[in-house]
């Protein structure tokens, strides 16, 4: 354990949870028999699909296996106060990582080796954080409807099909709302900002090559820059189309976000141990929505 982190003993969700996530999930819940249907129909096919992948074509993390990467995943579960999931890392080109996991079941993570491979020690802690945040917040009904959608829809044709017809618009916002507050819980874990900004810098633009040369300060100013283009019309309009098709927030959005809120006094109330409520009011749902 790092002596210099903190760990967030009773942490709850809701003390850290974006008001975006609050508000998404719980239009979610007013559809009628979804929650059913993913837990008791797609849920237990999705899940036993990526198991048997994982366990077939993946690597299992431990402390026998890759305990570097073991290390990490218990120091960010500490932190967090959460029982550790599996982790697993699978040969893959493009950096990604993703989680799943039903109440009652074995939760897992997987880490793509071309991530592994771009981002510092920390900022892997980060990833495995973020998807922490996830189970933290208890995201996995919903979570295994977004990932049938962006993982297996083509793979998983006939069901696969029917929920990107039917639901795909409201399970891509709610997925970037739930991201905002998975990037907080990868700062919790690292409690160290520009890591977590650092990472999603290396997502917009990185590679194991240009990784070491990428500037933090830089990359704020540009997340400035995207939201001068709110001032107009036009501007608004463009960024909607953009990002409406997109499972996860832009980069530079992520980034201003994890910024601000780790200048919050919620944040350094967290670090600190204290007992302040979260209030969402205090925050502008205007800002929120220039994604």
């Amino acid at each position: 354990m790092d002596l210099s982190k903190t760990p967030l003993i009773g942490l709850k969700a809701d003390r850290f949870r974006h008001p975006l996530d609050l508000e998404a999930t719980s239009t979610l819940k007013q559809l009628p028999g979804l929650d059913l249907a993913v837990r008791n129909l797609l849920g237990p096919l999705a899940e036993q699909y990526f198991y048997l992948n994982n366990i077939a074509a993946s690597v299992l993390v431990s402390d026998q296996q890759l305990p570097h990467l073991n290390k990490l995943l218990l120091e960010a579960c500490q932190i967090l106060d959460i029982e550790p999931p599996q982790l697993y890392v699978h040969q893959h080109p493009v950096p990604n990582a993703y989680t799943l996991a039903m109440q009652g079941k074995q939760p897992f993570i997987v880490l793509h080796t071309s991530l592994i491979e771009l981002l510092t020690g920390e900022e892997i802690q980060a990833v495995i954080a973020h998807e922490l945040g996830h189970l933290k917040c208890d995201h996995g009904v919903y979570l295994t409807l977004a990932n049938i959608i962006v993982l297996a829809a083509g793979q998983l044709p006939s069901w696969g099909g029917w929920v990107a017809q039917g639901l795909q618009a409201q399970m891509m916002e709610w997925l970037r709302c739930a991201e905002f507050t998975c990037d907080r819980a990868a700062l919790l874990a690292t409690q160290d900002p520009k890591v977590v900004i650092s990472l999603l810098m290396k997502l917009a633009g990185g590679s194991p090559t240009l990784a070491p040369q990428l500037n933090v300060e830089a990359f704020l100013a540009q997340a400035r820059a995207y939201d001068d283009i709110s001032n107009t019309q036009l501007g608004e309009m463009l960024k909607s189309a953009q990002t409406t098709p997109l499972s996860h927030p832009v980069p530079v959005i992520r980034a201003r976000e994890i910024d601000r809120w780790a200048s919050s006094k919620v944040y350094q109330s967290l670090l600190k141990g204290e007992s302040m409520e979260y209030n969402g009011k205090s925050y502008s749902k205007g800002g929120w929505r220039n994604w």
